[in-house]
């Protein structure tokens, strides 16, 4: 279980960008962050894995006060917390296969690492990974050379190697087309409900969120705003996060979506019995 008390951050500037944010997350639970740009869905996130440091408060995972950890206990901890970043973070003039591995380099020495040669057995997970994503036949391809769905694929391929205990996704679906949006949600949610992962996705499509998760905490200028199951996102809260708007097309919209995606799903599996 993740738990956040109290979290807070403000900046050398003085603006507050988490104003003592308490949260628990259990183990195998989605959850998604939504809120307005600038609301500290992002600092919120890498307060977790103090890739921003935390004002105050209490980051504890598993048992683990993440925010008390010196540098060693840090990078022992990081492993246990896979990041899926929304610019992907692969290392462009490597392979699929070598991005992929990258996910073990808090594993392997350091001689290890600057040759990259990795154990056996991190190859063959590396394999399988590949293959429950769809990238099986991309393996020795350039990253530079993929598709933007096709990269995150590798950078959540990447992140399950550390095999963590939460995943931290930040906007996985903010550079691609609608469908492959579809396509990466549900991977996800799939392979935390295959590992009992939680994992804390921030995104901006509201309909996408209430499409694919089964919780989802408003923040508005870093403050819990609500927190509760999609449905519960009525056109006054949807206000109470974001301003006025027109919340009844937005809504409307969302469950066409998932009514169509709804048939695409049972297409798929229609096929696969045949």
């Amino acid at each position: 279980m993740l738990v956040l008390e109290g979290l807070t951050k403000r900046y050398k500037t003085g603006d507050l960008a988490l104003d003592h944010v308490d949260l628990e997350v259990p183990k195998g639970q989605v959850l998604a962050l939504i809120g307005p740009s600038g609301a500290g869905k992002s600092t919120l996130i890498r307060c977790i894995n103090r890739l921003v440091e935390p004002t105050e408060g209490k980051v504890v995972l598993n048992g683990e006060t993440i925010s008390r950890l010196g540098s060693g206990g840090l990078r022992r901890a990081r492993r246990r917390m896979g990041m899926i970043f929304q610019e992907y973070a692969l290392v462009e003039r490597l392979s699929v296969m070598e991005n992929v591995l990258s996910g073990r380099l808090g594993y392997v020495g350091f001689w290890q690492s600057w040759f990259r040669r990795f154990p056996p057995k991190d190859i063959e997970n590396a394999y399988r990974l590949l293959e429950r994503v769809g990238l099986e036949q991309f393996y020795d391809k350039r990253a530079d050379e993929l598709s933007g769905g096709q990269r995150q694929r590798v950078g959540i391929a990447r992140a399950l190697i550390q095999d963590p205990e939460l995943l931290l996704v930040d906007e996985p679906t903010a550079s691609l087309d609608p469908k492959t949006s579809r396509q990466i949600m549900r991977l996800i949610r799939e392979l935390c409900a295959e590992r009992g992962l939680a994992a804390i996705i921030n995104i901006h499509d509201v309909a996408l969120a209430q499409q694919f998760v089964e919780r989802i905490v408003g923040l508005r200028q870093g403050k819990m705003v609500y927190d509760g199951p999609p449905d519960g996102l009525t056109p006054e809260v949807l206000t109470e996060i974001y301003g006025e708007e027109d919340w009844q097309a937005t809504r409307k919209k969302g469950g066409e979506e998932r009514a169509a995606d709804a048939i695409v799903e049972d297409d798929e599996r229609l096929a696969g019995a045949l």
